[in-house]
């Protein structure tokens, strides 16, 4: 029967033939059978990547900590272990984690130095700057290439170019994203 409320030229009829058609794959089977061991492979790959890529990420902190301790116990910093947890911490924080970490020790020389502030402040602007290129460009591809088979050329350009496409949200996704491609190109012989 009819709908009696439909127009001719309805877009979108009203009636029973309106549901979605089920999708058939075969005559005997409407789903296939190995759906969710599929979907539970898949999880299981993205979801080792990104624990492989947090291993990563900690032992980049671990290591830039370390830097930063024998940098601030070097220059005589107050509060040096604590900084340097910070910092070590402040290398999960892409672009402003660096400068966060900066800033304690930076304040630290300024108030407890009066004699010399700013000489300090330069040994501690130009170690900050040894730190950083240190780890950039040879601790997190090295560390992303061990741990999550992410290759040298990937973790330093893939972060620069979706920093251009997508300011903010490029640089912070790109290291995990690169570990979940990775994972699924190239899958763990077991």
């Amino acid at each position: 029967m009819p709908d009696p409320d439909s127009t001719p030229g309805d877009p979108v009829p009203d009636g029973p033939s309106s549901a979605p058609a089920p999708v058939v794959l075969s005559a005997s089977e409407p789903v296939p059978g190995n759906f969710s061991a599929k979907s539970a492979l898949h999880l299981r790959t993205a979801g080792s990547a990104l624990i492989n890529w947090w291993r990563a990420v900690t032992i980049e902190g671990l290591c830039v900590a370390v830097l930063w301790l024998i940098g601030l116990l070097l220059l005589k910093v107050p509060l040096a272990p604590l900084w340097a947890l910070i910092a070590g911490l402040m290398t999960m924080v892409p672009n402003i984690g660096g400068v966060i970490a900066l800033l304690g020790p930076a304040f630290s020389i300024l108030v407890s130095h009066p004699d010399q502030p700013m000489y300090r402040l330069c040994f501690l602007l130009g170690m900050y700057a040894v730190i950083v290129v240190i780890d950039q460009l040879m601790l997190q591809p090295l560390i992303m290439k061990r741990v999550t088979r992410v290759p040298v050329w990937a973790s330093i350009l893939v972060p620069i170019v979706l920093g251009i496409v997508i300011p903010f949200w490029g640089i912070l996704l790109a290291p995990p994203l690169l570990a979940i491609v990775y994972a699924f190109r190239r899958p763990r012989q077991s």
